[in-house]
């Protein structure tokens, strides 16, 4: 995708964002507080993939990104940033549907007593352009947590009863009394905080735990059933359906006010169905507010970096949670494995920022941070040693680059080509070419050792070339050069300073081609490596072409190759001599004399035996196969007969060429009717034709007088038809109703186009042409102003060509023209005064 293209995203994105509902105190399409020289490369990538996944459409950049606040040469900026990663990238080479808490039930039966007014964290889809806009932005430590769908944070219902569980009203208790004396009650708590147990009274329970709710309702049960006081009845009471709750939000919520809640809820199914915090709310101080006073304060960086809920209370009737804005932030980028903003405490170090930020990546400078720091007036950039991490105190705004390692080594060299092991080295102190060799195994026998080549780098990082005397180091005739850091060696092969040496079999072999040429290779090797001599091929006169290195090129008659013919043993003899081969020979292998391969054609339709036959002799003609078949039947229809020949076998080089050249003629002949006529009829029947090679031949005048030049030679896949006595003629192209109709004798051309209605409007009546039985073509011929029309006979078709559509010409043509011969008239004039 062009980078235009990807701007536009950008800008249709911000265009839709306007349309989107904006949270309290969030918009989160502002872009004004971005800087790209700030932005990590993985961040600009990450925007990149989005939009190319997005697909969405062009667009206007600049007015739509500054109408969101993103600056002109940050936009600017941006694009160069992709242009530059994109080059230098080349050169390397659901969220779910809300869950409803009130159509939960548990395992036991347990359901909620209410309708909730607002339990699921819903929210508006992200698209895929929102997507990729957020991808610039860096991401707030622990804000995903209450957009994770799988992450829901609703209340369980199948737990038991907690008892410190506060009783209130609308719970319902279940009380079984089982022992010498058995009873079970359902009962629901009144608003007044009552439950009324039969026999025993009226008895308050709200505002009590579950397990002082249970003490004084054993206490009055044991006035009715006296078996509860010496152990002989037991009580059980558990929580049955549960009632609801309010609780108020408030603060830098995404969406606060009054939610309804199961009494079991907690502070996070709480923030979870609000939405979490907003873009300005503190993560780390989240207040539980009960009665008036402050009772938790809750860190979800406890739960994100240990898994820790200590202070994630449950919530009774009329709790206060409110997210106060955050006091410090603080971003981190680079080479950390958990990039983002973090919140910190004033109390913490940059040593808790690394820890929020999952510490170090592999790839990571260590020794020193870079910092940008906001000052009342302007920024300023410093930098922070490894030493001073533990007490350096980050302030908000704060933004810290972690930087790669560099791509460089302090002690490599380098050596490639001919040696057992290339590659990258450890440069020892002292360590010389020689040596490095020896660390690779050694030389490679192929290897060239009359020279080899360092290639060092200056102290002003250019390169240059030192040719060394490998032979005369490794032998220690020649004094050893010793190494420096990011020397590479290169060690050539004999076979990287030579042409690949080949030779080239054709002709009656069974698989010619070209082969690798080897010392002192011969004639019968290679022919057995060919595959051996056809049935076809004589071991005679086998030629033998070479190169010639010392051609006269001031004579005309200059030798320009050296041909031997050489008679070998057909059995491929090798105790025989040998002809020895030289590099890039040439070997042909002739047929053998008198040869011959089988060759058939065949005889359909009217004749008495209809079948395959072979040739008999190379003048066999169609007069002599017509009477092998035994000649026509009573039904065959002479002047009708049709030949459709193949073409030239392709026998060599030359013959494949000029079939190939052929064949394309009859395409240029194909395309240059199809451009003149519109014709679909007769431009299929055509290429029929082409395709085919049908040669129109007249067979009662071969039977009259065979032997003569009308009775052709047949050739190899000839097929010669005979059809029936042919008694219709076929109209079609551009007349009224195409049709067959019966044929008269005498009849002309234009009797059978009456027979289809007549020429239609658009008809091209001077190229009319018809194609007999036979496979023979005439065309329309002119006689003075007057069209002649071919002859019909049996079984012809006749086609009428469409005429080709004409543009009118236009007012301004006519007048050009007009005005363009008035000239010329005028200059006629002119010219004869």
């Amino acid at each position: 995708m062009k980078m235009n293209k990807l701007f536009s995203l950008l800008a249709f994105l911000i265009l839709v964002s306007i349309s989107l509902p904006v949270m309290a105190q969030v918009n989160p399409q502002n872009l004004n507080n971005i800087r790209v020289d700030e932005l990590s490369d993985d961040q600009v990538r990450a925007f990149m993939r989005q939009l190319e996944a997005s697909g969405m459409g062009d667009g206007q950049l600049e007015q739509m990104a500054q109408s969101r606040g993103m600056r002109p040469e940050e936009i600017k900026k941006l694009r160069e940033r992709v242009d530059k990663l994109k080059n230098s990238d080349k050169q390397k080479s659901g969220q779910g549907d809300p869950k409803k808490i009130q159509s939960k039930t548990s395992a036991d039966g347990r359901q909620l007593n209410y309708e909730t007014d607002s339990l699921s964290n819903q929210r508006d889809p992200e698209t895929e352009a929102e997507k990729a806009l957020n991808e610039l932005r860096s991401k707030i430590f622990g804000a995903d947590l209450f957009k994770n769908s799988k992450l829901t944070f609703e209340p369980n219902l199948s737990i038991a009863t907690p008892k410190n569980y506060v009783v209130g009203p609308n719970d319902e208790l279940l009380i079984e009394i089982y022992g010498n004396s058995v009873a079970s009650y359902n009962l629901k708590v009144s608003p007044e905080g009552n439950i009324n147990i039969e026999f025993v009274g009226i008895i308050p329970v709200s505002g009590l735990s579950i397990e002082a709710a249970t003490s004084r309702i054993r206490s009055r049960l044991s006035t009715v059933y006296s078996g509860l006081r010496n152990g002989s009845t037991n009580l059980n009471i558990a929580l049955g359906n549960i009632r609801s709750i309010k609780v108020i939000l408030t603060g830098e919520i995404v969406r606060p006010g009054t939610y309804t809640l199961p009494s079991l809820a907690n502070v996070f199914n709480a923030l979870y169905s609000s939405g979490g915090p907003t873009e300005n709310g503190s993560f780390r101080s989240i207040e539980l507010i009960r009665g008036g006073k402050k009772i938790a304060t809750l860190d979800i960086y406890d739960f994100l970096m240990k898994g820790e809920m200590a202070d994630n209370l449950r919530l009774q009737d009329q709790d206060i949670i409110r997210v106060p804005v955050y006091e410090s932030r603080i971003e981190i980028v680079g080479e950390v494995k958990r990039p983002g903003i973090f919140e910190l405490r004033l109390t913490e170090s940059f040593k808790d920022l690394l820890r929020f930020a999952g510490d170090f990546t592999e790839n990571a400078f260590r020794a020193r941070v870079k910092v940008l720091r906001n000052t009342e007036i302007e920024r300023k950039i410093g930098d922070i040693n490894s030493d001073k991490f533990d007490a350096y105190q980050p302030n908000t705004g704060d933004k810290y680059f972690v930087d790669r390692v560099l791509e460089r080594f302090v002690n490599r060299v380098s050596i490639e080509g001919a040696v057992f092991r290339p590659g990258d080295y450890e440069l020892d102190p002292g360590l010389t070419i020689s040596q490095l060799i020896n660390k690779a195994e050694g030389l490679k026998e192929d290897a060239f050792r009359q020279r080899a080549y360092i290639t060092r780098l200056k102290p002003d990082n250019q390169t240059e070339l030192i040719s060394v005397d490998l032979a005369g180091v490794l032998n220690g005739s020649v004094k050893d050069i010793p190494l420096l850091r990011e020397d590479v060696i290169s060690v050539s092969s004999i076979f990287d300073l030579k042409e690949e040496y080949e030779v080239s079999i054709d002709g009656e072999v069974r698989e010619p081609g070209t082969f690798e040429y080897a010392e002192k290779m011969t004639l019968e090797e290679l022919i057995l490596k060919a595959g051996g001599f056809t049935e076809a091929a004589t071991s005679q006169r086998v030629e033998i072409s070479r190169r010639v290195k010392n051609s006269n090129l001031t004579a005309a008659d200059a030798i320009t190759a050296q041909v031997f013919q050489v008679d070998i043993d057909k059995d491929l003899n090798f105790s025989k001599p040998k002809f020895e081969l030289q590099p890039f020979d040439i070997i042909s292998v002739r047929s053998s004399i008198g040869y011959e391969v089988q060759r058939q054609v065949k005889v359909e339709g009217e004749v008495l035996y209809p079948g395959m036959y072979t040739i008999i002799s190379k003048d066999e003609r169609v007069s002599d196969l017509l009477r092998r078949a035994g000649g026509l039947t009573a039904l065959g229809y002479a002047k009708g007969a049709s030949l459709k020949r193949e073409g030239p076998a392709k026998t060599d080089r030359k013959n494949a060429i000029d079939q190939n050249e052929e064949e394309q003629n009859k395409i240029n002949k194909l395309n240059r009717l199809q451009e003149n006529v519109k014709d679909t009829v007769g431009i299929k029947v055509q290429e029929e034709i082409l395709k085919n090679v049908y040669v129109g031949i007249e067979l009662d005048k071969i039977l009259e007088n065979p032997g003569t030049q009308a009775d052709l030679i047949l050739e190899e896949g000839d097929v010669l038809r005979i059809p029936k006595q042919l008694q219709t003629v076929k109209v079609n192209g551009e007349v009224l109703y195409p049709v067959t109709t019966i044929f008269s004798q005498g009849r002309g051309f234009k009797h059978y186009i009456s027979q289809g209605g007549g020429f239609s409007n658009r008809s091209l009546k001077r190229r009319s042409y018809v194609i007999y039985a036979n496979g023979s073509v005439k065309s329309t011929s002119k006689i003075f102003f007057f069209n002649n029309y071919p002859a019909i006979a049996p079984g012809a078709e006749l086609f009428v060509p469409q005429k080709v559509d004409k543009r009118p010409l236009s007012a301004a043509e006519i007048v050009g023209i007009s005005s363009g011969l008035a000239s010329l008239a005028v200059i006629i004039l002119n010219l004869v005064k």
